[in-house]
């Protein structure tokens, strides 16, 4: 099949990338219904930008190594959202403000990790991603987080949406709303850093929102949602990586701009479509 895709997936980084491709957009895609019925793609897209201090924090202890650069972002994108929730019970300020005073502090501490450490070639590959240099050990770990994370929502995908819902019903129904909020949170966080390597920091909310709003426009039920959502995902992120090729651009970019112009398109033929039937019914 990957013959069939051109010349580039003779080459086996190629091969790993669209591999990495399918799972990490599949994942992302899923997870991205999630985002949009919890209603927090800004608040994510702060906590992805406080992903880059995490990483270059564990290099600093720990050395490069792909499951310390992992835990490290975890961890400091977890704390940063903790953080934004404790600041904000002592003041009038909301918890969106405080995250976004939260993550440009963290994420320019980074970027003066990543200087001290005398890697900023590496800072672009965090920022704007290099899906080409994933190793084995990084689509293994991306294949495993992404599968557990898609599992946990798939099963207990009826709490979740009670939980975010009717929370108070949730409760009657002995559905541990706190456990469950902070599960969703931790779940987006995972999935989010798998797309680290894929296309950075900045460019990772593209990838974890665009699909869901693309499939929203189609379709009320959140079992189709949550489906094609994954599956656009995988799409977008594939096609997004056999373009790079052949116009010679960076893949991190490309994948999301193919998300993007998928949603504008989308709108596009929405109103084109609008405006014929409208005209129509005027002169019928």
């Amino acid at each position: 099949m990957l013959e069939l895709l051109g010349k580039p997936f003779d080459l086996g980084i190629y091969q790993r990338a669209f591999i990495a491709c399918m799972i990490i957009g599949f994942a992302n895609g899923y997870l991205s219904a999630l985002v949009l019925l919890h209603r927090s793609p800004l608040k994510l897209a702060a906590l992805s930008h406080s992903i880059l201090p995490g990483a270059a924090l564990s290099i600093l202890f720990f050395g490069l190594s792909g499951i310390s650069v992992y835990f490290g972002a975890v961890i400091c994108a977890v704390s940063t959202g903790i953080l934004a929730i404790y600041f904000a019970k002592d003041t009038v300020l909301s918890t969106d403000t405080i995250l976004a005073i939260l993550y440009t502090g963290f994420f320019s501490v980074g970027i003066l990790l990543v200087n001290y450490l005398e890697m900023n070639q590496a800072l672009e590959h965090w920022l704007l991603g290099n899906i080409l240099a994933l190793s084995n050990w990084d689509l293994l770990t991306s294949s495993v987080i992404g599968f557990i994370v898609v599992s946990m929502v798939s099963i207990f995908r009826r709490p979740i949406l009670l939980t975010l819902y009717e929370p108070e019903v949730a409760r009657t129904l002995s559905v541990p709303v706190k456990i469950t909020q902070y599960g969703i949170f931790v779940g987006m966080i995972l999935v989010l850093v798998t797309t680290l390597q894929a296309v950075g920091c900045v460019l990772a909310i593209g990838l974890i929102v665009t699909p869901a709003a693309v499939i929203r426009t189609f379709t009320n039920s959140s079992g189709y949602l949550f489906l094609f959502s994954g599956l656009l995902g995988s799409f977008g992120a594939t096609t997004g990586l056999i373009l790079s090729y052949h116009l010679d651009m960076p893949a991190g970019a490309t994948i999301i701009l193919v998300f993007t112009l998928i949603f504008l398109t989308r709108f596009i033929f929405n109103y084109l479509f609008n405006s014929c039937y409208n005209l129509k019914s005027k002169f019928s």
